[in-house]
């Protein structure tokens, strides 16, 4: 397996979502530590996210909700800070390294201009909603390879999901790459299925390091 290039999913990957959360809490008037454990549970139950919102707000409707945040001067939005701290020297490594680097996750469209304002060295930026399918559906993984131009067993798909990520990763034939962080990172180390990671790091400054790894035991 010659890996040429390197996805990144986006919430739990390199964004941080404990601020962008914890303003859901405030708008929908609980407490960070209420929204977050009614996430846990739903994480637990294997269900969407939209779920704990439907459960702390019945009848939530997310475009709604944004409209009405945006018009109240508290719009739902990613910030610079919300990277992680090893994000930026992480992807500069794996540029310097040599491997294409893409980022697509479940996201709005409008992740995507942040994430081109970001800085960060991406050759291909993309999200779920620009182009009209989620993971773990396999046209999801099908497009990453179609945009990168490589076949699946030259990608490695870095996520912090057994259930979105690691596994129909390896079912589209890519290398899966698990970075237990975030809540869904956090809960997901547990399952048995997150033994089927390809491979497992800990932060992304152990990303290039365990891809030469990789390479040099084949």
């Amino acid at each position: 397996m010659t890996i040429r290039a390197v996805f990144f999913d986006v919430g739990g990957v390199l964004v941080n979502e404990t601020r962008i959360y914890s303003e859901w809490a405030a708008w929908l008037g609980v407490s960070p530590f209420t929204f977050f454990g009614v996430l846990g549970a739903v994480i637990e139950r294997r269900q969407h996210p939209h779920r704990a919102f439907e459960i702390i707000k019945p009848g939530f409707d997310l475009a709604a909700e944004e409209t009405l945040r945006r018009a109240a001067g508290r719009p739902n939005e990613t910030r610079v800070s919300d990277l992680f701290p090893d994000v930026a020297d992480a992807l500069a490594a794996v540029r310097a390294a040599g491997y294409l680097i893409g980022i697509a996750g479940n996201q709005p469209a409008a992740i995507e201009g942040f994430l081109q304002q970001s800085g960060l060295p991406a050759d291909i930026i993309a999200s779920s909603e620009g182009w009209g399918v989620e993971k773990p559906s396999p046209l999801f993984f099908t497009r990453v390879a179609e945009v990168a131009g490589l076949p699946p067993s030259e990608i490695a798909y870095v996520g912090d999901r057994v259930d979105n990520d690691v596994l129909p990763a390896n079912a589209a034939g890519m290398l899966s790459v698990f970075l237990p962080r975030g809540p869904w990172g956090a809960i997901h180390a547990a399952w048995t299925e997150a033994a089927q990671a390809r491979v497992r790091i800990e932060s992304l400054a152990d990303l290039t390091r365990s891809l030469r790894d990789l390479r040099l035991d084949l």
